[in-house]
């Protein structure tokens, strides 16, 4: 940005070249967290289309494929955490609006996982509902944008609990999602996700989820529901890309089994590459 400024880290001064960086200073960007195994990052189409997707409606101009190429070439192909995350880079000019002549920046972080088999033989998930809730905004629904403050005061609500994850109601009191992981219900032999057009992220375990649903013959539904729905649930379970599918066990009131559909899925999903 050309503008005359100065700029401290801790009381030092800093001429690093991300301290103008859209990301740093509003958010904006977004970010893919990936698995890469020996075949390379898991379902990798997904996370290019949601990738390209939001870059999109961002205006972000940015080749998806050709990011999650790279990113893939500089991981390796040994089993790890991918986390790239793109801002729409350095700021050519004070204020919110975008010049749109900006220069897309890409940030990759790579992470060691645990032996899937600690996944696996965890058998108890306990998960509250949490009286943090996510504000409605379609013009960001869906979006895993860089701004996460929603998630980080919903985990500090969580502070001090054993409990695995936390369950959010949009603001206008549907089920939305947990603080990490997209919702699952099955009632009936019926499958029921919240939407993901008015908050929470579209996430891509949710979209292989629901397609592998669909393949299997099983009736999918996306819709709104009320924190109720759990209560007369027969079997809940959240997906990510890190947990796969993961079966509730707990719920405030009521203790769960995980239930044949879960498992069908479960075991659905496990043998998926992409």
């Amino acid at each position: 940005m050309n503008q005359q400024g100065s700029a401290w880290l801790d009381g030092s001064p800093v001429a690093a070249d991300w301290i103008d960086d859209r990301g740093l200073h509003y958010g904006d960007g977004l970010f893919e967290t990936m698995i890469v195994r020996s075949a390379g990052v898991r379902f990798k189409a997904q996370h290019v289309a949601r990738l390209a997707q939001g870059c999109h409606r961002l205006g972000i101009a940015l080749d998806a494929a050709a990011a999650l190429d790279r990113a893939e070439q500089l991981a390796g192909h040994t089993r790890g955490l991918l986390k790239l995350i793109v801002t729409r880079g350095r700021a050519v000019a004070r204020g919110y609006a975008p010049a749109r002549t900006e220069t897309a920046r890409q940030l990759l972080l790579r992470y060691a996982l645990p032996d899937d088999d600690a996944i696996a033989t965890t058998t108890e998930t306990r998960v509250l509902l949490l009286k943090a809730t996510l504000g409605e905004n379609p013009l960001l629904a869906g979006m895993k944008h860089l701004n996460r403050l929603e998630q980080v005061m919903a985990r500090a609500e969580m502070r001090g609990s054993t409990a695995f994850e936390g369950l959010l109601c949009s603001s206008s009191g549907v089920l939305a999602c947990g603080t990490m992981s997209n919702l699952f219900l099955v009632r009936s032999g019926v499958l029921l996700t919240p939407r993901v057009d008015r908050c929470g992220i579209a996430g891509v375990m949710r979209s292989v989820v629901l397609r592998e649903a669909r393949k299997a013959g099983i009736e999918t539904l996306e819709r709104d529901l009320l924190p109720e729905a759990l209560t007369d649930a027969d079997e809940v379970f959240l997906t990510n890309v890190r947990l796969g599918v993961r079966p509730v066990t707990s719920l405030p009131g009521r203790s769960l089994s995980p239930g044949p559909l879960t498992r069908q899925l479960q075991q659905q999903v496990a043998r998926l590459e992409a």
